[in-house]
């Protein structure tokens, strides 16, 4: 992930850092506990190496992805680095009470004072079936266009700010700013930093509108990127938490010795993506069973 505060810096370029974002993938012959562990060292690599946050994301019955609870993975990174930001890229929110969220990132921040971000995305992240299992009966109605009332409830929990009279003022999330109140006002350590995440134009102008930091998944909707940032920008109004507009783009990168080699690589993740979009996903496929695998010629076309 690439990241920028939209401006200059004295000598005229724009300042970029660099994160990760992982998904603990699970390979072929392995286990989700070496997958997971596999992830820790990363972060610890990542941190050692300069990189500015570790993110991990939400995903859900998925036997090639290990990373179906951000929270818990989170917390046992931040007893294992230092200094590194850490967060969720992202949780999605229409599978949870918005006070579990709070509740759960209250605690991580807890554990990690200052360098925790909550990113939230409005998609399941899984299927529609799966989805209905994650979510409470009374929630099945809701979705992706119930998005900005679950933030803003979210947020109202991580400030415990709902106003007198409302449903949930006497409903504190705990870790939180209850236990920093102090009389005649609040003394407060940072809560976590929220970002939202998006592949299209609404979470762009949602994030602008409020005045957060805002995501974009270059990897997901490469086309759709300039016009997201430029959306984003042109919706931007400052708020409490930042006077200008601040986002990243997630970029799928590889790297190796030469350009075969890379190839090899990268056709591991095209071929559990194709099994995935086929409704038959599975782990992640070594090389070999990648060049091994012929396909349709419509799917070699896509």
């Amino acid at each position: 992930m690439a990241e920028a505060q939209y401006g200059t810096t004295t000598d005229g370029r724009a300042p970029v850092r660099l994160s990760v974002l992982d998904l603990a993938t699970v390979g072929s012959g392995r286990t989700a506990g070496q997958a997971l562990a596999t992830t820790v060292e990363l972060a610890r690599l990542a941190e050692r190496r300069g990189y500015h946050r570790f993110w991990v994301a939400e995903h859900h019955s998925m036997p090639g992805v290990a990373s179906s609870s951000p929270a818990v993975i989170l917390a046992h990174l931040a007893a294992h680095t230092d200094r590194i930001r850490l967060g969720s890229g992202g949780v999605m929110l229409p599978n949870h009470a918005p006070l579990v969220i709070a509740e759960q990132f209250g605690t991580l921040e807890a554990f990690a004072p200052g360098r925790v971000d909550l990113g939230l995305g409005r998609a399941p992240g899984t299927d529609g079936a799966t989805a209905a299992a994650l979510r409470r009966t009374d929630r099945l109605g809701e979705g992706a266009d119930d998005f900005p009332r679950q933030l803003a409830e979210l947020i109202r929990f991580l400030d415990d700010d709902f106003p007198d009279g409302h449903p949930y003022a006497r409903i504190h999330a705990v870790p939180g700013p209850v236990q920093g109140r102090v009389p005649g006002g609040v003394q407060r350590a940072d809560r976590p930093a929220v970002w939202l995440l998006g592949s299209s134009g609404f979470s762009a102008r949602l994030a602008g509108a409020l005045g957060l930091p805002f995501s974009f998944a270059h990897h997901f909707s490469a086309a759709n990127t300039l016009p997201a940032l430029e959306l984003y920008r042109s919706s931007f109004r400052p708020s409490a938490v930042l006077d200008r507009p601040y986002a990243k783009i997630g970029v799928q990168a590889l790297a190796a010795d030469d350009a075969r080699e890379a190839r090899r690589q990268v056709m591991t993740g095209a071929l559990a993506m194709l099994r995935l979009r086929g409704g038959r996903p599975g782990l992640v496929p070594t090389p070999e069973e990648a060049e091994a695998y012929e396909g349709s010629a419509a799917e070699r076309e896509s």
